[in-house]
């Protein structure tokens, strides 16, 4: 918010403690596609949920701005990183653009 994104955030489920590099890594997954949003959307909002189920948390990020062709900013690795991140914990990574505009950014980790 203090760089100018409006986000939102929610928590579904019982949250609870994490393990470390869990934790990290849902931070940082949330970190990066934040970074992402005011680098590429556009005037945008975004959300933030994490989902906390019995088997898995997951972290979504989706945002209303310009979309997955508006890509305007400096090229970088966000994405390839936040992948790479996910599956090393044993997890499933997906970004895309629903269309039309926005775009999200989704990552579900086993527990």
């Amino acid at each position: 918010r203090d760089a100018g994104l409006p986000v939102q955030i929610s928590v579904e489920g019982r949250p609870r403690e994490l393990p470390g590099s869990l934790d990290v890594s849902v931070y940082r997954i949330v970190q990066e596609a934040l970074t992402n949003v005011l680098r590429h959307a556009g005037p945008a909002e975004a959300r933030v949920v994490l989902r906390f189920r019995s088997n898995d948390v997951e972290v979504s990020v989706t945002d209303d701005g310009r979309g997955a062709r508006a890509l305007d900013g400096p090229a970088g690795h966000g994405l390839a990183g936040m992948r790479e991140r996910v599956v090393l914990l044993g997890g499933v990574f997906d970004a895309r653009g629903p269309g039309g505009g926005g775009f999200e950014v989704r990552a579900r980790f086993p527990l």
